[in-house]
């Protein structure tokens, strides 16, 4: 796959939002921000997305999936849905502040 500049609407597919949680505001010291990404986006996929979408060098990309709990509501079971994270490592000195508007 051919790399693009710019921003494709392809790449706001695969970044779904960022995670925010104890977690991942402690891995932000670290150059690294969790987002939850497109259940079958891939790793080259994600780094390029996040580097068009927030203009940033990436390091590394780490990607989980976290399966879906079985949980009871008013007495009837259901499941959560599956969802899968990125853990994006950043290039030293860059950094990514998810509380703004995105380009």
């Amino acid at each position: 796959m051919a790399k693009k500049d710019g921003i494709d609407a392809r790449h706001y597919d695969v970044i779904l939002a960022p995670h925010i949680t104890e977690k991942s505001t402690m891995a932000s010291e670290n150059n690294a921000v969790v987002f939850k990404v497109a259940n079958d986006a891939t790793k080259p996929q994600i780094k390029e997305a996040v580097e068009a979408i927030y203009s940033t060098k990436v390091v590394s990309v780490n990607t989980l999936l976290s399966k879906g709990k079985s949980k009871r509501w008013k007495g009837k079971p259901y499941k959560r849905s599956d969802f899968k994270k990125a853990v994006v490592r950043l290039a030293d000195g860059e950094m990514i502040d998810i509380t703004e508007k995105v380009n």
